[in-house]
């Protein structure tokens, strides 16, 4: 503190308790009993402020517009103005201390401003001061028992002063609760740095007064916090402490919003400029954040921030909410940027929150979090003078019309599975050709730890009647039968019974088909091998249900299939709910995929140096697997599956014109350019498969030069897979085909 002459005991009692600086009723007692002549400095006085606010104002000329808010009576503004800087407005809410002061400089200093003005709420309009020096006046308001609601009023007042390039300088005792306020109000487009004021000359150690510095700019990007003091400060040990700890926490906090490309950011960081003014609209704008969770609210939300991109419009809405309910949120068309921006223009809305449900809300009805979400939208609608208007909301149904729960267990390895028999509301247009007349109902395996994604899905069929389906063409030729005869067709499905099985003639997840589309790439070493009678050697990583080696098994007679499985748990469910069986030609390890791979490969060598005839090399290795690690980026693999050594083993294993396929599921185009760059570095031919209404895409790595001399498959190839293939359903073998066409090769080595 400053001097302080003839104070009386009453004015120092009246600042006693920190609820008294937000009293403007004690602040003019203060002042009345002071008086106009006693001036009250708080902190360092002006031999210590001198040479470093003179350094950030530079030259008085031109002359910058300051603001002092909570002058009070010291002496700064007159000792500024004395070095030549006379744009200086003043205010305080204690009209005692501005009357006084406005008496004492009117003769000596007329350009100087006084107002009697609160801190909290001023008067003035946006963006005409270059500096706003504050002495003291956000300590003073900040009370920590009952928030920082003042003190985020009054800075949120200084960043609407301040012109772009203008500064605020804080004079402050750094106190941790003030600093927490500080640092998170100024994070997004100011730079901000902390210097530490030299103090009197002392044997001990006070409280130092710190300067904070804060410049704003045209944007909302993140800066690191820098100080002008070390490690080591000449003040009270647990003020330095506390000041270190705060600029360390709050530049990690920095780093990782600078660094993250997958943020969540919270309603608060939005306001305070995150991702620039949010009452605008700006094209192209999409980020991810948090709504609620704490106070009012009783659910957190995961969303979506889109701002229709230029060629959107016209628009039915300035701002819509759509929500997806959690049996939709894998889907490509919500969980993908490119299917996002495909809802904002079907929605005809200026700015899209698209809202995602999680397992959070399983218990919650559609009205229950409509009324939670409503409040929490209301401040994300472009324009300042639109929150009061209606924001429509939107559901994306969740596409399922019947829904029963088959079987639910947990596993140690897995976690929580469920099986179900669903019936969708629609269902592909490709499948009720096959199966005109029937109710379709669909067999899935989920597991919970991936948020509702659907592991594995089979078709539900009568028992007995898989053989009974017949085509197109057979259908036209069919004559039409009497009644006698449909009597008697009613009567041979009734004796069959009316038990649903699964169908493994049919494949329901397109990218499975979008795997086997990709063995044209080798269809000329197929059609050899089996031309010798030979059989090829095929191991897929993942069972699932075991749906894909069972179809496989079914309709390429010539493969023997292995698949290897790390849960137990896995192959009970596969056998128990999805009819999967074992023979001689499909077998189940239950093993660890890599160390599979890595043993089959020492096997394999030393069977082929010893030419003993031993273990064969593979011929088809399928990784299809989910990742159990959300931190990885992808969803499938586990992140060890394409590591660049198990790429190598991999290469390694398989026979010399042998194909690899990946299933690649990231919404991250980083992480797929990664793993894309790693199996480019393996395998001599790389190609891939990206499918229109899935997120998946399909990898196929090829050891050696193959057949596929162009980037469109010849007609050879895929007339030599149709002879290997034996599919109950023609419609089956062009949807497989039609797939290979869309393969593209992404390099080629010579």
């Amino acid at each position: 503190m400053g001097k302080k002459k003839n104070q009386s005991p009453s004015s120092s009692e009246l600042l006693q308790t920190l609820e008294d600086f937000t009293s403007k009723e004690n602040w003019d007692k203060f002042f009345t009993i002071r008086g106009s002549g006693d001036n009250f400095e708080w902190y360092a006085e002006w031999p210590q402020l001198r040479d470093p606010l003179l350094s950030l104002l530079g030259a008085p000329s031109p002359p910058p517009q300051i603001l002092v808010p909570g002058c009070g009576n010291s002496r700064l503004s007159e000792h500024l103005y004395d070095a030549g800087f006379h744009g200086i407005t003043n205010v305080d809410f204690s009209k005692v201390v501005i009357s006084d002061m406005l008496r004492r400089n009117v003769r000596d200093r007329p350009d100087m401003r006084w107002r009697v003005m609160g801190m909290t709420n001023m008067q003035f309009t946006d963006e005409i001061f270059d500096v706003v020096l504050d002495k003291g006046g956000l300590d003073a308001l900040m009370e920590p028992e009952l928030g920082p609601k003042l003190g985020n009023q009054y800075l949120s007042e200084v960043k609407r002063l301040l012109k772009s390039g203008g500064k605020f300088i804080c004079l402050t005792l750094a106190e941790s609760h003030v600093l927490g306020l500080l640092f998170s109000k100024f994070r997004f487009g100011w730079n901000m740095s902390v210097h530490a004021i030299p103090q009197k000359s002392s044997s001990q150690p006070t409280l130092q007064t710190f300067m904070v510095v804060t410049e704003k700019e045209n944007s909302s990007a993140v800066h690191q916090i820098t100080s002008s003091f070390g490690p080591s400060l000449d003040c009270n040990k647990n003020q330095a402490l506390g000041i270190h700890e705060a600029l360390e926490n709050e530049n990690q906090i920095r780093r990782e919003y600078s660094n993250g490309s997958d943020i969540l950011y919270s309603l608060e960081d939005l306001q305070l400029g995150a991702k620039g003014d949010l009452t605008k609209l700006i094209q192209g704008r999409r980020f991810e954040l948090i709504l609620g969770g704490e106070g009012g609210s009783r659910f957190s939300f995961r969303a979506v921030l889109l701002d229709a991109r230029e060629d959107s419009g016209p628009f039915a809405y300035n701002c819509g909410v759509f929500i997806v309910p959690k049996t939709r949120t894998h889907e490509w068309l919500f969980s993908s940027e490119e299917g996002q921006w495909l809802v904002v223009e079907s929605s005809k809305a200026a700015r899209l929150i698209m809202v995602l449900l999680d397992m959070s809300h399983a218990s919650a009805s559609m009205d229950d979090i409509q009324e939670d979400l409503s409040p929490l939208v209301k401040p994300l609608a472009p324009g300042k003078d639109d929150h009061g208007a209606q924001i429509p909301f939107m559901m994306a149904s969740d596409g399922i019309e019947q829904r029963n729960t088959v079987h639910q267990v947990t596993s140690p390895l897995t976690g929580p599975i469920i099986v179900e028999d669903v019936v969708y509301e629609n269902v592909d247009p490709g499948v009720l050709r096959l199966w005109p007349s029937e109710d379709l109902k669909f067999r899935r395996l989920v597991f919970q730890r991936t948020r509702g994604l659907v592991q594995s899905e089979a078709l539900l069929i009568k028992d007995g009647s898989s053989h009974r389906v017949i085509g197109e063409t057979e259908r036209k030729k069919a004559t039409s039968s009497s009644k006698s005869k449909r009597k008697e067709s009613q009567k041979r499905d009734d004796d069959s019974g009316n038990e649903l099985k699964v169908y493994h003639g049919y494949l329901a997840s397109s990218y499975h088909m979008g795997i086997i589309s990709g063995f044209i790439l080798i269809s000329s070493y197929l059609e050899s091998v089996a031309s010798a009678g030979k059989t090829v050697k095929a191991v897929v990583i993942g069972l699932g249900a075991g749906l894909l080696p069972m179809f496989l098994h079914g309709c390429m007679p010539i493969l023997e299939i292995e698949a290897v499985e790390l849960d137990p748990m896995m192959l009970t469910l596969a056998r128990d709910y999805f009819s999967f069986t074992e023979d001689k030609n499909l077998k189940v390890h239950i093993a660890d995929g890599i160390q599979f791979v890595k043993e089959r490969k020492t096997v394999s060598t030393t069977a082929s140096s010893a030419e003993s005839g031993g273990c064969a090399r593979i011929d088809v290795l399928i990784i299809d697997v989910d990742s159990s690690d959300s931190s990885s980026g992808m969803s499938c693999p586990a992140a060890d599956f394409v590591e660049e050594s198990f790429l190598l083993t991999v290469k390694n294993t398989l026979s010399e014109q042998g194909l690899f396929v990946v299933n690649l599921v990231s919404r991250s185009q980083a992480i797929k350019d990664m793993v894309i760059s790693r199996m480019k570095s393996v395998f001599s031919h790389l190609f891939c498969l990206q499918l229109e209404e899935d997120v998946n895409l399909v990898l196929f790595g090829l050891c050696s030069e193959s057949c596929v001399k162009d980037d469109c498959f010849p007609q050879a190839a895929a007339v030599q897979l149709e002879k290997l293939v034996k599919f109950q359903h023609p419609e089956i073998s062009q949807s497989i085909m039609d797939s290979a066409k869309k393969i593209r090769c992404l390099n080629r080595t010579k």
